[in-house]
């Protein structure tokens, strides 16, 4: 893998993050393939190889739905969310095809609220080269608290 390369992968990771973080949730699909696979899942259930998530989507398609969950069907005291994350570890890189890592923290701020710790974790991504660039065909995101506060409204 060479810098650009790098660069590239990197970038990804912070745009991501700063989507997520700007309530611009119907970016939040753009950033995986077609027959992509979104799962967050407790840590202790990924070590035991156990296949319970949270949440689990297995298309673009359905992120979308999430997206127009998250719009038009659910209700919830608002609140805003801040993501952190490291830099992204590459675990393996092929052509057209990276298995990377990084660790990330999520704090959530509810309005009239001090900020708080939501979720803390890592990321679990393969990403691949589209026409568009580099997109995640595979994110899991292993949290390491099994308590999550109140419910997972909006992408981690």
């Amino acid at each position: 893998m060479d810098f650009q390369e790098y660069f590239e992968l990197s970038q990804l990771y912070a745009r991501y993050a700063q989507a997520v973080s700007s309530s611009q949730w119907e970016l939040w699909p753009e950033f995986f393939t077609e027959d992509c696979v979104y799962r967050l899942q407790p840590r202790e259930n990924h070590e035991r190889g156990f296949p319970l998530a949270t949440l689990s989507f297995e298309s673009k398609g359905m992120l979308k739905d999430r997206v127009y969950g998250i719009r038009e069907t659910l209700f919830h005291d608002p609140y805003y969310q801040r993501h952190v994350v490291g830099a992204p570890v590459v675990l393996k890189a092929g052509p057209g095809r990276i298995e990377s890592e990084a660790n990330y923290a999520v704090f959530r701020t509810k309005l009239s609220e001090l900020s708080s710790v939501f979720s803390v974790g890592r990321y679990i991504d393969v990403v691949v080269r589209t026409e568009e660039g580099l997109k995640f065909a595979s994110r899991q995101v292993i949290y390491d608290s099994e308590m999550i506060p109140n419910s997972v409204i909006y992408p981690i």
